[in-house]
């Protein structure tokens, strides 16, 4: 390691990774593997399976010779000195910019200001939008040896209670200015009446003193506050898609071991620019839209909102970023209004939180020329756990999984193909919090965590999802996928999207109800849909219940919660027993989203 910094001696240009005369060099022995092929491959099926255990070596070795233990203050300080090539690491529609030496300083006098909202090694909660303004407070928090705990802000009041009683959050860290454009003033009253006190950035700001910042200047690029890499770094909170949301504690190795763990799979350097929309409370959005940027020196443009389907491709042209994060719904939405150059300057997308419908596929690579990049990520795994790359993938599939990861398959009764995905590695979380007992880490058992999701794995590594375990209805004694119904709607109905609950049933024990927002949506479409893919006739809806408008998380996944109680709802008795012919019941329905 180190070699490709030197000046005269290696392809990397100065602009990819900053430069030394005499760069410190590293060379790392690891344990002899062998390469074990099946002795049945022949000609060029051997040749690809070598390849890809060849790979895999080399993939393995660069996330085993990661310098993990380190705390992320200290991983991004680094990167200052060692990878960023670029004036300006991170910016933001605002006009901030900053450099990883500016971030670093005023994340040092932040650091002084924010020492006094917890004790070392407590949670002190950070609800900002995506800024460069958010990347200096956890970067902060982490040279002070605090936790940031991303409160999700569009969760509801109950659902962000919860959350800061599991993490013991008693203060968080806001701006009046992201109050006051997001209309979160009733918000914040509420979440002040049950005790949590706030914040703001602008008051921090004006009481920093010169005698502040010469302290910073001080201070250098080491931590105010040395922890353990071990020790928690950050604590993000499932989405609450299907229940109360639940604290995830990740320490510094865990997320920086991702990181590596992607940066092994993607070729990107300084002369890349990633633009990140996804919201920093939701680990993707964190972990590979800000933090993976800031450690490999990548500039990183950060956005507020991916909702913004017009802005967005304008600004991607306007930054000429080159990678580009998503998912499914938010790339649709990019989709519709973008102009085809608006995206000339971006090599590859990276997608994830939901699955990438071929259509989207086509569109991009039709339309854009761009390759989208399928990955499979859980908030407890950093959250990058299978990703394609460039030279390794497959349509319909989330990837190979990450180096260094461990999987396992436990039989699921009633389903015959596939098992429920247990993982095991570097980037596995520390363990839960609950709001049953505040502050109490639940570590997974023996290092295994239990993803929930119930996956086929070919014998070429690739991962095939094939729904939440949570998420299969049992009818007539068998068990069918709501994400397999999920995916037949959307070649049905290509142009929207769609949500699958299971609702009981008297005479089959469950029946299904798709959420759609295609007035046109029936049964003859979708039976036609799944004749064409070859499924069974039991994954047809019992009833199509049309609305104005699907509930979606802040982070653009579905909310079965609340697409399960506007299906309850509908399905009252005093609703009409004709799904979706009362135009009335209907608009009550869509007003209730």
């Amino acid at each position: 390691d180190g070699a490709e910094r030197a000046r005269l001696w290696t392809y990397l240009r100065p602009t990819q990774v900053k430069k030394a005369l005499f760069p410190k060099v590293t060379l790392t022995f690891l344990p002899p593997r062998k390469l074990t092929l099946d002795p049945a491959l022949k000609g060029r099926a051997r040749r690809l399976a070598a390849g890809r255990l060849m790979q895999d070596v080399l993939t393995d070795a660069a996330v085993a010779t990661a310098n993990t233990n380190r705390t992320l203050f200290e991983a991004i300080a680094e990167a200052g000195a060692t990878r960023s090539t670029a004036k300006v690491a991170i910016e933001d529609p605002m006009g901030t910019k900053l450099s990883i030496r500016k971030l670093v300083l005023g994340a040092q006098v932040l650091g002084g200001k924010l020492e006094k909202l917890a004790p070392v090694g407590g949670a002190v909660g950070v609800m900002l939008p995506n800024s460069a303004g958010v990347a200096v407070v956890i970067t902060a928090l982490a040279g002070i040896g605090r936790v940031c705990a991303m409160i999700n802000f569009t969760a509801g009041v109950a659902n962000i209670r919860a959350a800061c009683t599991a993490a013991n959050v008693k203060t968080i860290v806001t701006s009046r200015a992201f109050v006051e454009k997001g209309r979160l003033d009733t918000l914040i009253a509420a979440l002040e009446i049950a005790g949590l006190k706030f914040v703001y950035s602008e008051d921090i700001r004006a009481a920093i003193t010169p005698i502040d910042k010469i302290r910073a200047v001080l201070a250098g690029t080491k931590p105010r506050v040395k922890v353990s890499p071990a020790s928690a770094a950050a604590i993000l909170f499932t989405s609450g898609s299907e229940g109360v949301p639940k604290g995830v504690a990740l320490s510094h190795t865990n997320i920086l071991a991702n990181i590596a763990q992607a940066l092994s799979q993607v070729d990107a350097n300084g002369e890349d620019k990633v633009f990140n929309a996804l919201p920093v409370f939701h680990c993707f959005g964190l972990t590979a839209g800000l933090l993976m940027p800031l450690v490999g020196g990548i500039p990183v443009y950060m956005y507020p909102t991916p909702l913004h389907y017009r802005i967005i491709p304008e600004l991607v042209y306007d930054s000429q970023s080159t990678i580009l994060f998503g998912t499914d719904t938010f790339l649709n939405g990019y989709a519709r209004v973008a102009h085809p150059y608006d995206l000339r300057s971006v090599r590859f997308i990276m997608a994830g939180a939901e699955a990438v419908k071929d259509r989207t596929r086509q569109i991009y690579s039709e339309r854009f020329g761009v390759r989208i990049l399928e990955g499979y990520g859980v908030t407890e795994t950093a959250p990058v756990l299978a990703l394609n790359s460039p030279i390794a993938q497959k349509a319909g599939s989330v990837g190979r999984l990450a180096p260094l990861m461990l999987a396992r398959l436990e039989p699921v009764p009633g389903i015959d193909e596939g098992g429920r995905l247990y993982v095991k590695g570097p980037n596995v979380m520390l363990g839960y919090l609950r709001v049953e007992k505040p502050g109490v880490l639940e570590c997974p058992p023996e290092g295994w965590h239990d993803t929930g999701d119930i996956v086929t794995i070919d014998a070429d590594g690739f991962i095939t999802i094939r729904g939440r375990a949570k998420r299969f209805a049992k009818i007539a004694g068998e068990m069918i996928s709501l994400s397999a119904v999920e995916a037949i709607a959307a070649v049905a109905y290509p142009t929207t999207i769609a949500i699958a609950v299971a609702l009981p049933d008297a005479r089959k024990g469950e029946r299904v109800v798709l959420l759609t927002t295609d007035a046109k949506a029936g049964r003859d479409a979708f039976q036609q849909a799944a004749k064409a893919k070859g499924a069974a006739e039991l994954l047809t809806p019992s009833a199509f219940l049309v609305v104005d408008k699907l509930p979606l998380l802040g982070s653009g996944k579905p909310d079965y919660v609340a697409a399960l109680a506007v299906a309850k709802a509908h399905a009252a008795p005093e609703a009409r027993d004709t799904m979706g012919a009362d135009a009335a019941h209907d608009k009550r329905l869509a007003q209730a989203l």
